[in-house]
């Protein structure tokens, strides 16, 4: 029986992915390398590995005959006290990935970040072809650290002729987002703690969409070559108009520049302790949002087969499942 390998597979993209290709992968043994526990420890379909993707002799140990690695795990942090761990995990564990995937003549599939080609002070819509944008995300070391890790599988690609296909999903929503890693900026509208709306704009997609699309570009991808998985390009402007909608809530009406944004954040950080609340925001999550991050994904749809739900229940589907995790 042929074995897949999911790194990663207990985060918020991941778990979709187990269950995808549970559901798609009928006679294959699906491997889950992960460095907690997870919801599969006792489940006879999935084989539960524990390890981290930044010790090379567990990885290859964790992909001895598989056909297929699927690398999704990494860290996701604004916070840029974390670069020494973003480096390692994101540039050192893509490489363990590769070196086993040479060692098993595996099939690659490396999950990284339509940030680090889709992005940019104005409104224009980045496509594959657009290149890496480390002038516009040269301030933090997660977006750093996920262009690195790209062109460290890509040269595997091109020097060694492993077959790694790259994958650059955009904004993450959808049911199962436990850590709020990816819909955390939607709870801070639902929970009254968003107070402006950002200038900038979005793409956003369904993680269960992306999901079938990493299957997608495991079985059809081209070796050395990217995709971007978005959905809709909105304002952010639109985006909360739309959730309020959706949440019965109202959206605040004001609307700041980065500057006078980051002027009040600076002037909130003292008063909300007074109040005995915390101020929710940090500088790096302003900057960011006052940018742009529009991506085209026809390369991805034309030679993947690529497809979206509608982004109207991506939303739905994401404040319901938010209010059920409310204690």
């Amino acid at each position: 029986m042929s074995s897949i390998l999911i790194t990663g597979g207990t985060g918020f993209l991941g778990k979709h992915l187990v269950e995808c290709l549970s559901r798609d992968e009928a006679g294959a043994r699906l491997r889950v390398f992960c460095r907690g526990r997870s919801p599969w420890e006792h489940d006879n379909r999935l084989e539960v590995i524990h390890g981290d993707v930044t010790h090379k002799g567990t990885l290859l140990r964790a992909a001895e005959g598989v056909r297929e690695i699927y690398h999704l795990a990494g860290i996701v942090s604004r916070n840029p006290q974390d670069q020494e761990i973003l480096y390692g995990t994101h540039i050192e564990g893509t490489r363990n990935v590769c070196e086993a995937a040479r060692t098993a003549g595996a099939k690659v599939v490396i999950v990284s970040s339509s940030g680090t080609l889709a992005v940019g002070a104005e409104p224009a819509i980045h496509d594959e072809s657009s290149g890496f944008k480390n002038d516009v995300v040269g301030d933090w070391p997660y977006y750093l650290s996920k262009i690195f890790a790209e062109k460290l599988a890509l040269e595997y690609a091109r020097c060694y002729a492993l077959p790694i296909v790259v994958v650059n999903p955009s904004l993450l929503l959808g049911p199962g987002d436990e850590r709020r890693s990816s819909t955390g900026d939607v709870a801070l509208f639902l929970d009254g703690k968003l107070l402006a709306i950002p200038a900038g704009g979005l793409n956003f997609v369904d993680a269960r969409d992306v999901a079938a699309g990493l299957r997608a570009a495991m079985k059809h991808g081209r070796p050395g070559e990217q995709y971007l998985l978005g959905g809709t390009n909105w304002t952010f402007s639109k985006t909360v108009q739309e959730v309020g909608r959706l949440a019965g809530r109202r959206p605040p009406r004001l609307q700041l520049s980065v500057k006078t944004s980051l002027i009040s954040a600076r002037l909130l950080r003292v008063l909300f302790p007074l109040l005995g609340k915390q101020f929710p925001l940090d500088d790096a999550s302003i900057k960011m949002a006052s940018l742009f991050w529009y991506c085209d994904s026809t390369k991805a749809r034309t030679e993947l087969g690529f497809e979206t739900r509608d982004p109207i229940e991506t939303l739905r589907d994401t404040i319901d499942d938010l209010r059920r995790q409310r204690p």
